[in-house]
């Protein structure tokens, strides 16, 4: 897995601004999927079809309108990395 590069999702998304994802993937047609990290998380914060502005949510509201595929998707770290 890895993220989409933006001339790879630039179609998928034409009214908002290059870069600019929407979390609402399901109003395009598309499955969204959302790391498990982020379900214990009160409210979410996420671009809101621009690089300049940012929407907060509730999870729960998100979860509710998105209806999210949850899965682990992030690496734990222990404490700081230290490149030898």
């Amino acid at each position: 897995m890895r993220l989409a590069t933006e001339t790879e999702f630039k179609e998928l998304f034409p009214d908002c601004e290059l870069g600019a994802m929407p979390p609402f993937g399901n109003l395009y047609g598309l499955e969204v999927y959302v790391d498990q990290s982020l379900t214990t998380d009160e409210e979410i914060v996420f671009q809101a079809g621009t690089r300049h502005e940012a929407a907060k949510l509730r999870y729960q509201d998100f979860a509710g309108l998105v209806r999210p595929r949850v899965a682990e998707f992030h690496v734990a770290t222990t404490g700081p990395r230290i490149d030898p």
